[in-house]
């Protein structure tokens, strides 16, 4: 009797965690499906969309140049010593450009805005939460996600492919001052394998990519700010979750891309 307990106390904490996820799931699906119906229809508020544009968008750059610049510079010394065992050193230019396009300028301009930008969202939107703000919204015939999910959605949807395709370029550009500063290249050669190498196919996948990203990193900023709890402690876990949800997510939805945009 003891272990058939144990046995039905396991499926029944495995059973409530699943039907616990399938209804975040279910939530999330219904409030991303809310958000895409009131893009469609106005009102629309041009003042709170341009505000949001430049918060996500210009105020990002410095955080991801940044992060692409010394990535795509570690990116160029890690290419270059697996290289040198095949006697393959001159795939650094081509490879750093393929590999920063693709997948490592979205990805990582996507994990930094979702560091940044999402735990924003949360924070903001929960606080308005907590003190009522939203509730006042509705008072004055305003429709929250309207004003507050819609501007956010649109601008991080349209700001990441500008951060992405302005953080490509830095990240190359980090690969040839390693390479032709530290490894000994010839500028314009380096330059001649960059441009060579890629394909408009490159750089549109990587642009939609960022598009997909900045779209859910404003999603789970708002969809927690939403949901989150009473007092600081409910905000601060609205901030947590907003900002990992973003990055599983991004990593899981690359994966889901990659096979898309380049089937095997």
């Amino acid at each position: 009797m003891l272990a058939i307990n144990i046995l039905t106390e396991a499926l029944a904490s495995i059973g409530r965690s699943t039907l616990g996820l399938l209804a975040s799931i279910g939530r999330l699906a219904i409030f991303a499906g809310l958000a895409i119906s009131h893009m469609l229809r106005g009102p629309f508020y041009p003042r709170e969309f341009a505000v949001q544009l430049l918060r996500i968008g210009y105020f990002s750059l410095p955080v991801v140049g940044l992060t692409t610049l010394f990535t795509g510079g570690a990116l160029a010394l890690q290419i270059y010593a697996g290289g040198a065992r095949f006697n393959a050193e001159s795939v650094v230019p081509s490879i750093v450009a393929i590999g920063m396009i693709r997948e490592l300028g979205p990805v990582l301009a996507g994990l930094m805005v979702a560091g940044r930008v999402g735990a924003s969202i949360a924070a903001e939107i929960g606080t308005m939460k907590v003190t009522e703000q939203i509730d006042a919204l509705t008072t004055l015939s305003t429709n929250p996600m309207k004003y507050l999910v819609v501007p956010r959605i649109l601008a991080a949807t349209l700001a990441m492919p500008l951060l992405v395709l302005i953080g490509n370029i830095i990240g190359i550009l980090g690969g040839f001052l390693v390479g032709t500063l530290r490894l000994g290249f010839n500028p314009a050669a380096y330059m001649s394998n960059t441009v060579d190498f890629l394909e408009a196919g490159d750089i549109t996948s990587g642009l939609i990519k960022a598009a997909v990203f900045g779209f859910i990193v404003a999603l789970m900023g708002t969809y927690s700010g939403f949901h989150s709890g009473r007092g600081a402690q409910g905000v601060g876990q609205a901030t947590t979750n907003a900002v990992v949800s973003a990055s599983v997510l991004i990593l899981a939805s690359n994966y889901l891309l990659t096979e898309l945009l380049f089937p095997s």
